[in-house]
C-alpha cells in the first residue's frame, strides 16, 4: 500500500538525542484515537488460539498512547503467519517479499523521517532468509520497530523446522529429528549490537505493551522478540512459561537498577558473577552481595546482556523477560539525512563546470589506458602517437608479453 505523501522533515545532526517518534506528526490538541481507530475492516484470518492475536490486540490497543496520526504510521512485513499483521491495522502497510522486510522498511525510515515505521516478521522469515537483512538493521541502528514472533516452527508452509527449532525437533522437514543448533535471537541482537533489544511473550498483555511502549520511544533498532504460540505445528512451546508457578519459577524479570531475581517466597534465586566472571544462578541467601548481577540496560557495553540473554536454554530453566539492552547511538537514516543536507548546501552553484551531470558520472578519478607498461609509465611505446595508443602499440605490447613467456 502507498504511503501518504509530504515533505520530509529537516535533518538534524547525528549525534543529538531524539525520541523514536520525533519528527513524526502528532495529533490535534483535544483530538484522541481508540484501538477501534487502528482496527481494519479485514477478516483477521489466523488459526483459532494463535498467538498473534494476542499480538495483534495487544499492537491496536497500545498505538492510541503513541499519540501519532496513524497516517504516518507504517508496518512493513515479510511472508509468515505473522506477516498478515498490515491486513488487520488501519494504518499504513506493506506486506512484502520473504525475508526482505527489514531492507524495505531502511529506504522507507531513511527517505521519511516524518513516517514510524515497523517491521512484522517471524522466525523463519527473519533468521533464515532474512537474515542477512535483519543484523545489517540492527548494526546500522536504523530507526525502526522489529516485532519478530518466535513459535520455532514454520507455520504458514505448514510446519517445517525454523532456526529457532530445538534439537532434536520432529517437524515435516525433519522427521527423524533436527540435527540444527538454533539460533537465540535476544543474542544475535546483541552480537550484531543492536541499541535495544528486548524479550516478551503474546500471553501476558500487561508485559508486551510495556515493552512496546519503551520500544517506540527508542530512537534506532528496537528488536522485540516476542514467544507466541503456534496451536496446530508447534502447540505448547511455551507452556512452561504460561503456567503461574512454573513461570514463576523460571522466569528472570529483567527491571533497570534491580538485582537480576527468579522465584519468589523461600525460593528466590538471584543471577550472579562467579570467579571467572560467568554469570551463574544461585540461592539469594546463599549469594555474595557484591556478586549479585544488577541490571543495566543503559550498559554501552553488551557483554553482560548477551551473558544474561545464554541463560536460557531449551529446558526453559532460566528465562529473562525484559528489556536487555537500550543504548544511545548515531541512527543510520538520520545520519544519511544530515550528510545529504550537508552536500546539498556545499553543492556548486547551478550551471558551474562541476554541477553538470556529465562531471558526476565522470568522477574525481579517471585514467586512461595509454598502453604504457608497469613501471614506465612515460616511456611512449612504438607507433603511439600523442592522442593515444594505435593498434601499432598494442601489437608491441602482445609481442613483449610472447618474448617475456618464451624466456620462461
Amino acid at each position: 500500500m502507498p504511503s501518504p505523501g509530504g515533505s520530509a522533515a529537516p535533518a538534524v545532526a547525528p549525534h543529538t538525542p531524539r525520541s523514536g517518534t520525533a519528527g513524526v506528526p502528532v495529533l490535534q490538541d483535544g483530538t484522541a484515537q481508540t484501538k477501534k481507530d487502528f482496527t481494519s475492516d479485514q477478516e483477521v484470518r489466523w488459526c483459532p488460539g494463535c498467538g498473534d492475536y494476542a499480538v495483534l490486540a495487544a499492537v491496536q490497543g497500545f498505538l492510541p498512547d503513541l499519540g501519532l496520526r496513524r497516517e504516518n504510521i507504517v508496518f512493513v512485513s515479510g511472508i509468515g503467519c505473522s506477516s498478515r499483521f498490515p491486513y488487520y491495522l488501519d494504518t499504513y502497510g506493506m506486506h512484502s517479499i520473504h525475508g526482505r522486510a527489514p531492507a524495505i522498511a531502511t529506504g522507507l525510515a531513511t527517505a521519511r523521517e516524518d513516517l514510524s515505521v515497523w517491521v512484522v516478521t517471524g522466525d523463519g522469515d527473519a533468521l533464515s532468509i532474512g537474515g542477512n537483512h535483519l543484523i545489517h538493521a540492527m548494526r546500522r541502528n536504523v530507526n525502526l520497530t522489529i516485532l519478530l514472533f518466535n513459535n520455532k516452527i514454520y507455520g504458514l508452509t505448514k510446519g517445517q523446522y525454523s532456526p529457532t527449532s530445538e534439537v532434536g525437533a520432529v517437524t515435516k522437514s525433519t522427521p527423524a529429528g533436527s540435527v540444527d543448533h538454533p539460533f537465540n535471537p535476544v543474542s544475535l541482537a546483541l552480537g550484531a549490537e543492536a541499541t535495544f533489544v528486548a524479550r516478551t511473550m503474546d500471553s501476558d498483555r500487561k508485559h508486551l505493551t510495556e515493552v512496546l511502549r519503551q520500544a517506540a520511544e527508542h530512537r534506532g533498532t528496537a528488536l522485540v522478540e516476542i514467544y507466541q504460540n503456534c496451536p496446530i505445528f508447534n502447540d505448547g512451546a511455551f507452556q512452561l512459561l504460561k503456567d503461574r508457578d512454573e513461570a514463576t519459577a523460571r522466569l528472570a524479570h529483567l527491571r533497570a537498577g534491580e538485582p537480576v531475581r527468579i522465584g519468589s517466597g523461600e525460593d528466590v534465586r538471584v543471577v550472579v558473577r562467579d570467579d571467572a566472571g560467568r554469570l551463574a544462578v544461585v540461592a539469594e541467601a546463599d549469594a555474595d552481595p557484591a556478586r549479585v548481577v544488577v541490571h543495566d540496560p543503559a550498559d554501552p557495553d553488551p557483554s553482560t546482556a548477551f551473558a544474561l540473554s545464554r541463560l536460557d536454554d531449551a529446558s526453559m530453566q532460566h528465562v529473562p523477560m525484559g528489556v536487555f539492552r537500550s543504548v544511545q547511538r548515531p541512527t543510520y537514516d538520520d545520519s544519511v539525512r544530515a550528510q545529504v543536507a550537508t552536500a546539498v548546501a556545499e553543492a556548486p552553484p547551478a550551471g558551474s563546470p562541476d554541477e553538470t551531470l556529465a562531471a558526476l558520472l565522470r568522477g574525481r578519478d579517471t585514467w586512461t589506458v595509454d598502453g604504457t607498461r608497469a613501471g614506465q609509465v612515460e616511456q611512449t611505446l612504438a607507433g603511439e602517437t600523442s592522442e593515444g595508443p594505435t593498434p601499432a602499440a598494442g601489437d608491441a605490447l602482445v609481442e613483449e608479453g610472447e618474448e617475456a613467456l618464451d624466456e620462461e
